[in-house]
């Protein structure tokens, strides 16, 4: 359905060395021409910081990194590192109005020794130590200082590079049109989350959105992962959100970015850490002082890795989401304004946005903030622009979220939605004169214990799989959305398309027998000392990881009882309980009562409590607290004096299980249990699907990573293994199962998702 007759192109007049086209006649009413952006193409990072300085004063070449950290974080543009551009297309280049040819990150390079000649130790700082020669620390103050009073009287203009002088007014809302620079865009996004991809994939899952005819990534920001403790901050590997910003540039795609700070993403607590829980009191998502104050720290932080990345800065990002589907919670009429104030305090310039679905839309509207909508159906789409015009009058119409498809609970179907549908709906929304997100692009994987849930009526966790039945399955593979809006997007273009990368193999693998095997209550003694309690203590609530207790994985409460009887309390989300090692049944927030047996003197009770993810929508995010929640009761008499063991199954948990604690697996193994294998891979290694066929419910972990629950009531019956995380040679598999497994794994070239279920 491609339409080749419905679009003329012309060329519009742009520097000499870009070649941009336009597209007219869309059917849109007075549509003119549409700016396609180019690659941010240079790789030189200090051409991004460069830029930076041509809006900021000289003390903040200062922040937060220097040219040489930078530089060493930032693969440069030398001829041996330089990817080769994707065939088919021009090389990639800094934007609209980019100079082609850049030269490689140097001490030589023109720009650079310009800045160098005015600050020479911001390129050799890194070469001598302060804390050994304390007298030039005099010297770098005093050169700091000049170098301020020379460089404020320089004509900045003439220093900043031709590339960058026209990026003056970025995208904004002109009318009915977006307009990049004096130029109408259209924004053609789509969704792919970095924290939920592994790194060496990004590429891949990136050209091919590339080759999809998109020219926007959006993406969220997942609070609770870049921030595990507070105060400490993690963006590495596979959180690197710079590294995906910059690649996603280099590619040629612009980004819009969502940091929240919640950002719902069927993630755990919708991406706000759970150490916020400690305080009894904590009211997420409003101007509570304790969540305020914890926001600012965390946007401090952030916004210094965000700012440089800013368009007008001369990187990739666009514009920048206003938290997420406040409307639908809508607590505080002060909190939407804080935080937009937060955003723009640290330097956030570009066009700020907000996004809202039915439910929220009315609420979620705010002054100084374009506001945006979210759907799936075609009905929705006249509701909700036709509010948005009376509300925004005539601005700009976009579709933050299409939902190409749905996530899936576990127990129930998996969610797909037609790709028949789905190409007429985007048709519709682009003839309805929007522009549109595609929500998602990708999916990915809920790796780990990253998983959110759902509770309204009843509580529903969200499975390990987020494929989303989105426009690349979760492994990345094509599917017939993409070929369909391929075709569609390439009839609008007006230029070719990029070629679709291939496809990454995939391979199953030999059957695998775990050889080893150690049970959960002889691994207690060689786990961290538990925590001694008079009553239960909720995981968040632990002192334990530095005082921000526990966020994932498990948590096991012991104490002594000395007769049989009725055991209740609330259990938050799963427990099993036990009677020294034998398992008597689950409590959960159906089951709330378990009949203890009949016992023989002092009897060690065990519950087994896991965190099967933290609700991520709705009004009962601050009622999110897991592990035992107050006292649990036997005949309704509280007990007392338990002993508190975290299961959070980080890697350092596993590497106080060397080998030899480790025996052989016995024809009736006691559970819960951890069972461990290798499995060989003699060539390259490739994706692949393992098959937990005859296990019941659990978790794997392959050299260290955790690939997410399984459980056998499904929907999903196999979990995706990235090649990426795989070694030539042996490769060391753990499977912690909770009551049953068989005496195999099995691998398959294919993912089994479960029984589908379209969507209305």
């Amino acid at each position: 359905m491609g339409g080749e007759d419905k679009f003329s192109t012309t060329t519009t007049h742009t520097p000499s060395n870009c070649n941009f086209t336009s597209h007219e006649d869309l059917q849109f009413p007075e549509r003119p021409a549409m700016l396609l952006p180019e690659s941010l193409c240079t790789r030189e990072p200090f051409l991004q910081i460069f830029a930076s300085l041509a809006n900021y004063h000289l003390f903040q070449i200062f922040v937060p990194l220097t040219l040489s950290q930078w530089a060493r974080q930032t693969p440069r543009a030398t001829p041996s590192s330089r990817l080769p551009p994707v065939p088919g297309t021009a090389p990639p280049t800094l934007g609209p109005g980019a100079r082609g040819g850049a030269e490689p990150f140097s001490e030589k390079a023109p720009a650079c020794q310009a800045v160098l000649a005015a600050v020479p130790t911001r390129c050799t700082m890194s070469k001598w130590s302060i804390g050994r020669k304390p007298s030039r620390t005099l010297g770098l103050l005093l050169l700091v200082i000049l170098s301020y009073l020379v460089l404020r009287r320089l004509n900045w203009y003439n220093l900043v590079p031709a590339w960058l002088r026209h990026r003056k007014s970025g995208l904004q809302a002109n009318g009915q049109h977006f307009m990049l620079e004096d130029s109408t865009f259209w924004i053609f996004g789509g969704s792919v989350h970095y924290f939920r991809v592994p790194k060496e994939y990004w590429r891949d899952r990136l050209l091919k959105m590339k080759a999809c005819g998109l020219n926007t990534l959006t993406t969220y920001v997942p609070w609770n992962l870049h921030e595990p403790e507070r105060g400490k901050f993690d963006f590495s590997g596979n959180l690197d959100l710079e590294a995906f910003v910059l690649m996603a540039a280099e590619i040629g795609l612009w980004v819009i970015l969502r940091p929240g700070p919640y950002i719902c993403s069927e993630i755990d607590l919708g991406g706000l850490p759970s150490w916020l829980l400690q305080d009894s009191g904590m009211r997420l998502r409003t101007t509570y002082k304790g969540f305020t104050e914890a926001v600012d720290l965390y946007f401090d932080h952030l916004m210094s890795r965000v700012v440089p990345l800013q368009y007008k800065h001369g990187g990739p990002i666009i514009a920048v989401q206003v938290e997420n589907e406040y409307g639908s919670y809508n607590r505080d009429p002060a909190y939407m304004p804080y935080i937009k104030k937060a955003l723009e305090d640290r330097g956030i310039v570009e066009l700020l946005l907000t996004s809202d679905n039915k439910d929220g839309l009315q609420k979620g509207v705010m002054d100084g903030v374009l506001a945006t909508i979210n759907l799936q159906s075609q009905h929705e789409l006249e509701l909700l622009t036709n509010f948005l015009l009376s509300v925004q009058r005539v601005q700009p119409k976009m579709v933050m979220e299409y939902w190409t498809g749905w996530f899936d609970s576990w127990g129930g179907p998996h969610n797909i939605l037609d790709s028949s549908e789905v190409l007429k709906t985007v048709s519709a929304i682009l003839d309805a004169g929007s522009s549109i997100n595609l929500y998602m692009f990708h999916g990915g994987t809920n790796f780990g214990f990253i998983n959110g849930a759902m509770h309204f009526h009843e509580y529903k966790s969200d499975v390990t799989s987020y494929d989303y039945d989105a426009v690349l399955t979760e492994a990345g593979d094509y599917t017939a959305k993409y070929f369909k809006l391929r075709s569609f997007f390439g009839s609008i273009s007006g230029v070719p398309l990029p070629p679709q990368p291939d496809l990454l193999p995939k391979i199953a693998y030999e059957p695998l027998r775990p050889n080893l095997y150690l049970s959960l209550w002889d691994a207690l003694q060689y786990m961290e000392e538990p925590v001694n309690s008079e009553k239960p203590v909720n995981m968040e609530n632990l002192p334990i990881n530095n005082g921000n207790g526990q966020s994932f994985g498990y948590t096991l409460y012991e104490t002594t009882i000395a007769s049989s009887g009725v055991l209740s309390g609330l259990v938050r989300d799963r427990g099993q309980v036990f009677v020294n090692t034998v398992s008597i049944g689950f409590l959960d927030y159906e089951k709330k009562k378990i009949v203890i047996p009949l016992i023989q003197g002092y009897t060690r009770l065990r519950i087994l409590v896991e965190n099967r993810g933290r609700v991520n929508y709705g009004d009962n995010i601050d009622d999110q607290r897991k592990g035992l929640i107050g006292n649990i009761y036997l005949n309704d008499s509280p007990l007392k004096k338990f002993r508190i063991y975290s299961l959070d199954m980080k890697k350092s948990f596993f590497q106080r299980f060397s080998i030899d604690k480790w025996s052989p697996v016995p024809a009736v193994p006691t559970f819960p249990a951890f069972f461990l294998g290798a499995l060989s891979v003699s060539l390259s290694p490739f994706d692949t699907f393992m098959k937990l066929e005859g296990w019941e419910k659990g978790v794997v972990f392959i050299n260290g990573q955790n690939l997410g629950r399984y459980w056998n009531i499904g929907p999903q019956e196999t979990l995706y293994l990235p090649g990426a995380w795989l070694e030539q040679g042996i490769n060391q598999v753990i499977v912690f199962e909770e009551k049953m497994a068989s005496p195999v794994i099995q691998f398959t070239e294919t993912p089994h998702l479960g029984r589908n279920q379209y969507l209305d």
